[in-house]
């Protein structure tokens, strides 16, 4: 190609670029001008924002739960050799490293986690577990249950959001107007009640009242009331009677003293006297204005009622037989079942950050004062 031949071909580019391409990315540009200003909205920045932090905090909570169900010594193959010795049945140490490489254990903890994570992120169509389950996720093999292990967990992820949700709705449910009566008759033999009621469901452990309530239960109907009867709704509910006391109670009374203190601060402000000042109704004053603000600390820690909710009610469900992920999770860390395990806590992990998000979000619709872009405008 001569200089002339290739002046013309650069001016050619030139020109079409000019002519053509500009024009359509400016028409491009001002087509998507709504959504640019829809973008540019705090909330929808910080949703935005926090979507892409989810990335790495799950990436991190899953480094650290891998690692820590790592920590104990033995591993899930030396705890059946010791079931077995138990037993009167010995193996040989070439057997015991043959079940390790059977089940992966004998790679280095740091292959075992990026063999977990990557499996669970993407897993190949040509793979065998995609030809067998026809998923892309592979949560890798229960030792102890001898199957997948998302099977294990989808047997009882839908009964524990259940159970955790219905739970939740109880303890506001309960806690949220005895807290506002508390709060507007500060000192009244109502208000020393509603607190020595939630002190007290707050110090006795959940399972002790369990076995108090089943007692009781067992005594005056003949029925202990142990399980959850999944043959009908109003059955079910009855069923959760005593785990909404022994559950709920214990949450209760956080949620009381946080809001009767924020109620306090909010009535003596001097927005309250200037609304009273000018005639506005008590109720109006108390419940469209403190009370909205009273509720900022309590839906910030909807993420770690959540997690509670989760994982901390073990013990109770144990003593209830409530087939949920608690007694499930203790299983598995007592058997090494180290991808079972990691699993459920990962799973558990998605849903409190997806917890998280709603409470921020639902700050921002109670509060206008909150904003997320750095700045008031």
């Amino acid at each position: 190609m001569d200089d002339k031949t290739f002046e013309r071909w650069v001016k050619f580019i030139c020109r079409f670029i000019k002519e053509e391409v500009l024009p359509f990315l400016k028409s491009v540009w001002k087509v998507l001008e709504p959504v640019r200003e829809f973008f540019k909205k705090d909330l929808v920045q910080y949703i935005v924002k926090r979507l892409l932090m989810f990335i790495p905090t799950l990436f991190l909570i899953s480094i650290l739960t891998f690692f820590v169900i790592q920590l104990p010594e033995t591993d899930y193959v030396d705890r059946e050799i010791s079931k077995l010795a138990m037993e009167g049945e010995f193996l040989s140490q070439e057997e015991a490293e043959a079940l390790r490489k059977e089940y992966g254990l004998d790679l280095p903890v740091w292959q075992r986690y990026l063999k977990w994570i990557g499996g669970i992120i993407w897993t190949p169509t040509d793979s065998s577990y995609y030809r067998l389950y026809e998923s892309h996720h592979d949560w890798k093999y229960s030792f102890a249950y001898g199957k997948n292990v998302w099977d294990v967990i989808d047997d009882r992820l839908g009964l524990t959001i259940l159970v955790s949700a219905l739970i939740m709705i109880f303890q506001y449910g309960v806690s949220l107007p005895i807290a506002v009566y508390a709060s507007t008759h500060q000192y009244s033999v109502g208000d020393y009640i509603s607190s020595f009621i939630g002190f007290v469901g707050a110090a006795i452990p959940n399972f002790i009242l369990a076995f108090m309530l089943m007692y009781w239960s067992y005594k005056w109907t003949g029925n202990a009331n142990v399980g959850l009867d999944m043959s009908g709704f109003f059955p079910f509910l009855k069923s959760m009677i005593i785990p909404f006391l022994v559950i709920g109670t214990s949450g209760t009374c956080g949620i009381i003293r946080s809001v009767r203190a924020q109620m306090l601060d909010e009535v003596g402000r001097q927005y309250t006297l200037t609304a009273r000042a000018k005639g506005v109704p008590e109720r109006t004053i108390v419940m469209k204005y403190c009370f909205r603000a009273a509720m900022n600390p309590t839906v910030s820690g909807l993420g770690g009622v959540l997690s509670s909710l989760f994982s901390g009610s073990t013990v109770t469900a144990m003593v209830l037989m409530i087939d949920i992920q608690g007694p499930e999770l203790l299983k598995a860390l007592q058997t090494a079942d180290l991808y079972l395990a990691g699993g459920i806590v990962m799973t558990q992990a998605i849903l409190v950050v997806i917890g998280i998000l709603f409470s921020d979000i639902a700050l921002a619709f109670l509060d206008p004062r909150i904003r997320y872009s750095g700045g008031g405008r």
